[in-house]
């Protein structure tokens, strides 16, 4: 079942349940993916739906990073939360080992890069990672690459 049609019958379920949370969540979800829809005056497809939804955790990370600071934790405990209903939706997110086991690879294929390759080395590793379906997080793989290249 495509991503949009499942945000929406899980959206009638948490209508059923009374489930407040979810229930705003997921009609944040669906006006965002409704939104890129109109701006590209086509249905999308599961992969643009995930990187909306990418999207959308990212502004999520960003938010309780400032609430945090702000001292507003029941704030950034709220956007956690809505985190955790949208990364359902998206495919699992591969750990540390996978993504530095993709950087080495790409890193071998290279030859021998220097600090001033990173960006190739980015690159060529995100195209290796996405690839394979998995979700990775651009800055994650960045600060992987740095350690790898001994920056």
């Amino acid at each position: 079942m495509p991503i949009s049609e499942q945000v929406q019958k899980d959206m009638v379920e948490a209508m059923r349940s009374r489930d407040e949370l979810r229930l705003s969540t997921l009609r944040m979800v669906k006006s965002a993916i409704k939104n890129r829809e109109i701006d590209k005056r086509a249905p999308l497809d599961d992969k643009e739906c995930q990187q909306v939804l990418s999207t959308l955790i990212k502004q999520r990370k960003d938010s309780i990073e400032q609430f945090q600071k702000g001292g507003r934790q029941e704030l950034a405990d709220k956007e956690a939360a809505e985190i955790k209903i949208i990364e359902a939706y998206l495919p699992k997110a591969l750990g540390e080992e996978e993504i530095t086991a993709a950087v080495r690879a790409a890193i071998a294929e290279m030859g021998s890069p220097t600090m001033k390759d990173m960006g190739t080395v980015m690159k060529n590793s995100m195209a290796r990672l996405q690839a394979t379906g998995a979700r990775v997080e651009g800055k994650t793989v960045g600060e992987i690459v740095k350690k790898q290249l001994g920056g």
